[in-house]
């Protein structure tokens, strides 16, 4: 049997199982997440995040699903590893700012640290993705918002965004009575979306405001999801509810993430936590 040290950590709710994957080896990490994933069965989470060593940048981030899916981005989960390398001594105490590299490329975190720990972070999340066939969404015209889209004989009005993975934003009069296990696996398997999407389902509240559910490819409904967060506030500034440049507050059932979406990137404010460490053995 072998011994796999891990950290239980969440930003807002979004939980997953951390490994060092520096100091240790992660063999099967498909198969480990969907074991571990397990909240009866298993430690519990989202999935699982390797924090890799990286020849370009502080660490290298990994992510995989609770199906076993590999994501190549996770907001609340970046700013988990900023708060790992960091806690953990992966870089140096007087750095505050650490560089990730993901899939997605390399996404810049500001610290704040209390007591020595990291408590939250500030990340550069980049610019939006609207083209269609980057997102990937197949789709004629340049970019997609307020689109009408049919799932399972009903039509909804959609913005489609990418922050490193895809987003289809539908905002809505009310986001609590949504059966999110029935509509989520049509949205998230729609044939528009040929990587499937991650879906957010928007109240907006006032200007500076929204409430948000997620339903992410390859986990369900999540309690947040960071690129989701973003990819609302990139949709309501190109709906006309909110304003480029302006702090957004975007309220998910684990928490609040504050957005700003300006002329060249999106900003995401949240904060991260460790919940405890534990070993596991693996067969």
């Amino acid at each position: 049997m072998k011994k796999l040290k891990f950290t239980k950590m969440h930003g807002i709710g979004n939980d997953y199982i951390y490994f060092n994957a520096i100091d240790q080896q992660i063999d099967n990490p498909e198969e480990l997440s969907i074991k571990l994933s397990d909240r009866r069965f298993g430690v519990g989470g989202d999935g699982i995040i390797l924090v890799c060593p990286s020849d370009i940048a502080d660490a290298k981030m990994r992510i995989f699903n609770e199906d076993g899916s590999e994501a190549k981005m996770c907001g609340n989960g970046i700013r988990c590893v900023a708060k790992f390398v960091y806690d953990y001594g992966i870089v140096p105490a007087e750095k505050t700012t650490v560089a990730i590299d993901t899939l997605s490329g390399i996404k810049t975190i500001d610290l704040t640290v209390e007591n020595g720990r990291a408590i939250a972070a500030k990340v550069d999340m980049g610019a939006p993705i609207l083209k269609p066939a980057d997102i990937p969404m197949d789709y004629d015209g340049e970019i997609v918002v307020d689109q009408m889209l049919e799932v399972d004989g009903k039509t909804w009005k959609v913005t489609a965004v990418s922050m490193g993975n895809p987003h289809c934003v539908t905002f809505v009069d009310d986001v609590d009575s949504l059966d999110l296990e029935k509509i989520g696996p049509s949205f998230e398997n729609h044939p528009a979306f040929p990587d499937r999407v991650n879906t957010e389902f928007v109240r907006v509240i006032d200007e500076h405001t929204l409430q948000m559910r997620v339903w992410e490819r390859g986990s369900g409904e999540t309690w947040a999801c960071g690129t989701g967060a973003c990819a609302t506030v990139v949709a309501a500034c190109l709906n006309g509810y909110c304003k480029k440049g302006e702090d957004i507050t975007v309220h998910l059932r684990g928490g609040d993430l504050v957005i700003r979406y300006t002329d060249k990137t999106v900003m995401m404010t949240g904060p991260a936590a460790t919940v405890f460490e534990g070993e596991i053995e693996i067969g």
